[in-house]
């Protein structure tokens, strides 16, 4: 019987190039340019199914992207483990501060990926995860061990929001019916400190648009005397944080869950360096809400951001002008108990409320999503937690997520289901930044590591 570790790595290098193949479609979602570029992802990862072993794939429509559906049953008395991933990508901007051209993948060694890194949009987030997938999947039934029935459902949405695999869960509850679901779409501490995450939070996304005089102005003529939509939108901005930088949104955090000391104390066992966090950014100091440690700030409790701003003249030169409008995008990330869509109305009424006399202000809801935890008594999180045991050689550390995957709690509400987040990626890997990489080592590790979970996962669910 041949080892995974043995199949890896006599497939090593073909494996790396078809994650490479894969890398150089733009499938970027949230550009409608590229649109042919994410069907033809679509195309590509239903071929890669089938190739691994897949009996039935089909390329499922929606009203957005299509959604990409394989499976292997071969038992119906048999456990079945759905797998979910995405094929789309975040945009690549901004293009100049990438080191090579973001969907030109090349490999390059790190300090934290001695073995080399592959440097491309979607390389870690979530192409190269979900890659591992298909590639346990053809090691298992290459090598007649897949030991239960497999799912996969592939979507091209994510990272604009998920509303199609909303629309179609929804109506295919039997077809995507499952015992588990199996996710890799978040990270772990270190290579040598493997960790199971246990919490995401949740996503409350919104544009806003501050609108002043009806047209532009000269600022010399009319500075001073009518209101300039960017100061204003500025200073609202920086009005919902008072200085112990808590959010100022009335009602934000009334259902916020507060852990207990001994909750908070067990988080600080994961090993933590604020040294080399700080050198990692090139940072003199960490920035955030008084009272917390820099890894409580960045996972149990809610946080706003602005993730863009404009207006007025931004091209090279000068221009005295005064925007007719300004415009924001911010996230907020929630905690459980946070219901993504009360945030949002409270955000609007309050941002609406806040605005001056002599402007006009529109928000616009984007997406969002509920946090998520997920219990580590269950069969599934044991299993996981076998799994890196046994690749490893030392027990995972359950951790909470900043991200969000706000599908994770859709799923346990439409199909019943747990769902395992299975990372592989760190933290330096820049996801969503310039320079986005993923080690080869990660890669070919996580490929390793989910048919034990397969095997785990079965063994247990019989003593059950």
């Amino acid at each position: 019987m041949k080892s995974a570790k043995s199949y890896i790595q006599e497939h090593k290098d073909r494996f790396i190039q078809e994650l490479i193949d894969l890398l150089k479609i733009p499938s970027i979602s949230a550009d409608s340019a590229y649109k042919d570029d994410v069907i033809k992802t679509a195309q590509a990862i239903k071929n890669s199914l089938e190739n691994a072993g897949c009996d039935v794939v089909e390329i499922c429509e929606t009203p957005g992207y299509p959604i990409v559906y394989g499976e292997k049953m071969i038992d119906p008395n048999l456990p079945t483990v759905l797998v979910y991933g995405h094929y789309d990508v975040q945009p690549p901007d901004p293009l100049d501060l990438w080191d090579s051209p973001p969907f030109e993948p090349v490999i390059k060694a790190t300090e934290l990926h001695p073995d080399g890194a592959i440097f491309a949009r979607g390389s870690c987030d979530d192409k190269g995860q979900m890659y591992m997938h298909v590639k346990a999947m053809e090691y298992m039934t290459q090598t007649d061990q897949l030991p239960c029935n497999v799912k996969f459902m592939i979507e091209g949405e994510e990272e604009v929001g998920s509303e199609s695999l909303g629309w179609f869960v929804e109506r295919n509850q039997q077809k995507l019916a499952n015992d588990i679901i199996l996710i890799s779409d978040t990270g772990m501490i270190a290579n040598d400190v493997p960790s199971i995450t246990t919490g995401l939070r949740g996503l409350s996304y919104v544009e806003v648009e501050v609108t002043g005089p009806n047209r532009d102005l000269h600022s010399g003529l009319y500075g001073g005397a009518v209101a300039n939509p960017i100061n204003i939108l500025t200073k609202m901005i920086a009005s919902l944080h008072d200085e112990n930088n808590h959010i100022t949104i009335p009602g934000f955090y009334d259902k916020v869950e507060e852990l207990s000391q001994s909750e908070r104390d067990a988080m600080a066992e994961a090993p933590f360096s604020l040294e080399a966090y700080q050198n990692a950014l090139n940072i003199e100091s960490v920035y955030g809400e008084a009272g917390y440690t820099t890894n409580e700030r960045n996972s149990i409790r809610p946080t706003l951001d602005v993730n863009g701003i404009w207006g007025g003249y931004t091209g090279e030169g000068a221009k005295t002008v005064i925007a007719s409008k300004a415009y924001a995008k911010i996230s907020m990330r929630l905690v459980p108990n946070q219901e993504w869509t009360e945030i949002t109305e409270l955000f609007q009424n309050h941002f609406e409320s806040i605005a001056p006399a002599g402007v006009e202000v529109k928000v616009t809801p984007h997406h969002g999503g509920q946090a998520y935890v997920t219990p580590i008594d269950t069969i599934g999180y044991q299993a996981a937690s076998k799994a890196y045991e046994s690749t490893f050689g030392k027990t995972p550390i359950p951790q909470r997520s900043g991200g969000s995957i706000p599908i994770v709690a859709l799923f346990e509400k439409e199909l019943g289901s747990k769902t395992i987040l299975m990372g592989f990626g760190l933290d330096s890997d820049a996801i969503h930044s310039p320079n986005e990489h993923y080690g080869i080592w990660n890669y070919l590790k996580g490929i390793e590591t989910i048919p034990q979970f397969y095997h785990h996962f079965v063994e247990l669910s019989r003593e059950s």
